[in-house]
């Protein structure tokens, strides 16, 4: 406890009841989560399994258990603590037999589940296209415990609700015939386990004495009512979060659970942590100033021993390429001063489109960076193939696997045949691989295509092992065998053979199971490089250096969150996420055009800039017309920058070789200004002042 202030002390020694603790942004909870499980266990003498720690992301899961480990000196292995997906298939694994599935289900991740949709979807004949939309239905529904059944009795049996209740009724199904279950079935299952099922939750209400949840205000609907199922019986319920951070709304998240906690848990304390030990307090201030607009918010104000730091930055230019530049050269600047290194800079905005020009930019100064959320590891073909293999081997049943490998390395099984299994499968209700083999006494298919699917299936019950302890070694005997490996060229089989080198030493299906729950923010973060992220993906990170991008209306609040009270103070808190993840310099951005969805609009300074007070804010505008911030009311001191053009479009202009020409378009100004000049013989060209010779006509 030394290096715990009052505020988190307080926290730790609160035993019995409940508890909400309200952690600001960098003020701790981590800390907070990982002694009060060491405290439990050393000092209070509670066994090691008997308190269960839960968190969002894997992430955050393995920095817990690191802590944990490191707190304990002792081997934790018998230990619940890791996300909340991964806890829930820990328990569903010993007891779904209760719910009519067998132990050994696959788990699907988001690209199992689409493929499943579309092939609902194409044998339906629905716009295929639609898959996205489907899946975020089927999402919201099971993260409001609504099964299939329940919303076909509900809908009103018009429309695409009609449909989406057929593709739900089928999606379930189908997991159900694969012996499969999606992420959101991990809790939906559990509860629904233990609903119907009192000796079951009885059993792990004793279980567990004690919960510890990080990230309170992202519980959704069936996450909450999880949690208040295991901790009814003791109430030694522990919640951390901060209702200003709560950015996952479109995931079902819901902010009310964390401010309605005093309400649901009776006699619960709260301590709230304001130390905000990461950034400087001209940072603190200005998101404070942000944050506290919001209506319905439980109030704190956080404060720092770093000092007031630098002022927050803001720029206001002309279009989104000069922003991306003027990114980039601050970049460059700071790290030719030797002040940080490129891993120390995160670049955020509001949608994944408005990296394109950010990464031109970066590209162009030659600067190195990495954009995360991209396609993961484990969402590479090659190994997406690897592990349908293995779930097929350890569960006969798995469609969607079978579906991707069947013909994989091609082995001249073509699409009529896929055809004929999945039609006799559905006349028999069995999975696709019964149905498979029942195909190869069939007289309906050809000679050469029944041994290539008798093949097919000796292959894969021949690479069922007895022992399942060491997943390298079937993983590779499975790359191997199939053939997948040979048929992959130098920089994949180096793919293939990391994701072998990760499986050492673990069980197979434990390392299934860690795979399917694996996302993308689980990568590795090694290396010199810039980072660019979504703000909804900077969440639980930190950077000296935070850029925020794109700080205007229409995107920063987004254009559909206009008119939506609640949505918009959604939109604020992403604000504020974003603006906390920096440590020692916050600088934001906003342009004046902007390219969205395939055209260029005008844009005004987001309404979030009016809450930032002149005090803690350096103001510069990079404007080429005398236009004003328009939310400048309160007299900042405003550095304006005019900026004038040296051409403008439709000028006549003379080139030494091409002759004349008409400017068609500008960009950028100054010496640094580019012009596309339409020239009657030669025709358009795209000209740097800078180096080609042109004069004015």
């Amino acid at each position: 406890m030394q290096d715990l202030n009052p505020q988190q002390k307080e926290a730790l020694q609160h035993i019995d009841g409940p508890l909400l603790v309200l952690a600001g942004a960098g003020s701790g909870k981590t800390k907070v989560i990982t002694h009060k499980f060491a405290y439990l266990v050393k000092t209070q003498k509670k066994p090691v399994d008997s308190v269960l720690a839960v968190t969002f992301t894997n992430k955050a899961a393995e920095e817990m258990k690191g802590r944990i480990s490191g707190l304990l000196n002792n081997d934790i292995r018998s230990a619940w603590i890791g996300t909340l997906h991964s806890q829930c298939g820990k328990i569903l694994r010993k007891e779904i037999g209760h719910l009519g599935y067998t132990s050994d289900f696959s788990i699907y991740d988001e690209d199992d589940r689409c493929n499943l949709i579309r092939h609902i979807l194409k044998d339906f004949r629905i716009y295929e296209a639609l898959y996205k939309g489907v899946s975020s239905r089927i999402n919201f529904l099971k993260a409001s415990l609504v099964g299939p059944d329940q919303f076909l009795t509900s809908g009103d049996g018009f429309g695409f609700d009609e449909k989406l209740a057929k593709v739900y009724v089928r999606y379930q199904d189908e997991l159900q015939r694969s012996n499969a279950l999606d992420f959101d079935d991990l809790i939906m299952l559990t509860v629904k386990l233990f609903q119907e099922h009192p000796k079951v939750l009885k059993k792990y209400q004793q279980l567990f004495g004690y919960i510890l949840v990080d990230e309170f205000q992202d519980l959704n609907y069936s996450q909450y009512q999880l949690v208040k199922l295991m901790a009814k019986q003791h109430r030694n319920i522990c919640a951390v979060g901060d209702d200003d951070q709560s950015i996952y709304r479109f995931r079902g998240a819901d902010v009310q659970h964390i401010l309605n906690f005093e309400k649901d848990f009776p006699g619960a304390r709260v301590v709230r942590l304001e130390r905000n030990y990461r950034s400087t307090q001209n940072i603190l201030d200005a998101s404070h100033a942000v944050i506290s607009k919001n209506a319905n918010r439980k109030d704190k104000k956080l404060w720092t021993d770093k000092g007031p730091g630098e002022k927050v930055h803001f720029c206001w230019l002309n279009n989104e390429e000069e922003e991306s530049r003027h990114v980039a050269k601050i970049i460059k600047e700071l790290y030719l001063k030797g002040a940080f290194a490129y891993k120390d800079v995160g670049i955020l905005y509001r949608v994944n489109l408005q990296s394109r020009a950010l990464e031109e930019a970066l590209r162009d100064t030659g600067l190195p960076y990495k954009v995360i959320g991209g396609v993961s590891f484990y969402q590479r073909k090659e190994i997406k193939d690897l592990i349908a293999y293995a779930r097929l081997v350890f569960n006969h049943g798995d469609n969607v696997s079978l579906r991707r490998i069947i013909n994989c390395p091609p082995r001249g099984i073509g699409a009529a045949t896929i055809a004929k299994i999945e039609s006799e499968a559905k006349k028999k209700s069995a999975c696709l691989f019964e149905s498979l083999k029942a195909c190869i006494k069939s007289s309906g298919i050809v000679a050469a295509t029944r041994e290539k699917l008798g093949g097919f299936a000796a292959l894969v019950e021949e690479l069922a092992p007895a022992n399942t302890g060491n997943a390298a070694a079937i993983l590779k005997d499975i790359s191997e065998r199939t053939g997948l490996k040979e048929s992959l060229d130098e920089d994949r089989k180096q793919n293939i053979q990391e994701l072998i080198s990760s499986a050492e030493g673990r069980e197979m299906q434990d390392f299934l199971d860690r795979v399917s729950l694996l996302t993308n923010l689980s990568e590795d973060e090694s290396g010199d490089q810039i980072s660019l992220m979504t703000l909804h993906n900077a969440k639980g990170l930190e950077f000296p250096v935070v850029f925020v991008t794109g700080i205007e209306e229409g995107v920063l609040p987004y254009f559909k969150a206009i008119g939506k009270e609640d949505e918009i103070a959604e939109e604020r808190r992403l604000f504020y996420v974003g603006m906390t993840r920096a440590r020692d310099l916050l600088l934001l951005s906003g342009a004046r055009k902007r390219r969205l969805y395939a055209r260029v609009q005008e844009q005004e300074p987001s309404r979030f800039l009016k809450n930032l007070p002149r005090d803690y804010c350096h103001w510069i505008e990079k404007v080429t017309e005398h236009q004003p911030v328009r939310n400048n009311r309160d007299n900042r001191k405003v550095e304006v920058v005019k900026m004038k053009p040296l051409f403008a479009s439709g000028c006549r202009v003379k080139h030494p070789v091409w002759g004349i020409g008409v400017i068609r378009d500008c960009y950028g100004d100054g010496e640094d200004q580019k012009v596309m000049v339409n020239f009657p013989n030669i025709g358009l060209k795209r000209l740097s002042l800078k180096l080609a010779n042109l004069t004015k006509i």
